[in-house]
């Protein structure tokens, strides 16, 4: 299983605007280079977080992007959803699959709670838990 570049560059464009959160925000050029994301792709990435709420732009015409929540409050699942549908590891757990073998499948149970696992690791982590981290990596630096 991959998780799109969407998903991945989406987590990435939030943790460097926390990172860089002041009055003005992060401009969007600047999360370009920092990331070394395509200014052009970077355009969907941050629409789509605004669509979900989790980004803004900054108050005044000339200011960059901001978070709309604290980073503590913002899980990497809330940021993958932004982007796709929730999480499925394997088509049979999809909402309007038809199985034949679903009444004999023991692993059907065992592909639900893999999927379970990886959505409540997804919940459980959040922009501020990968901030710190990053924060940790360049010091040792």
């Amino acid at each position: 299983m991959k998780f799109s570049t969407k998903t991945r560059y989406g987590v990435r464009t939030v943790l460097e605007i926390a990172l860089h959160e002041h009055k003005n925000g992060i401009y969007q050029k600047e999360i370009s280079e920092n990331q070394q994301i395509s200014y052009k792709y970077l355009d969907h990435i941050i629409n789509s977080l605004k669509v979900a709420g989790l980004v803004t732009k900054a108050a005044g015409k000339k200011s960059g992007y901001v978070l709309t929540r604290e980073p503590s409050e913002i899980t990497i699942y809330d940021i993958h959803i932004a982007f796709e549908p929730g999480i499925c590891v394997v088509d049979c757990l999809e909402p309007n699959f038809v199985c034949e073998r679903i009444e004999l499948c023991t692993l059907r149970g065992f592909w639900n709670g893999l999927n379970n696992q990886i959505i409540d690791y997804f919940k459980s982590v959040t922009i501020k838990d990968l901030m710190e981290d990053q924060i940790k990596l360049l010091d040792q630096q």
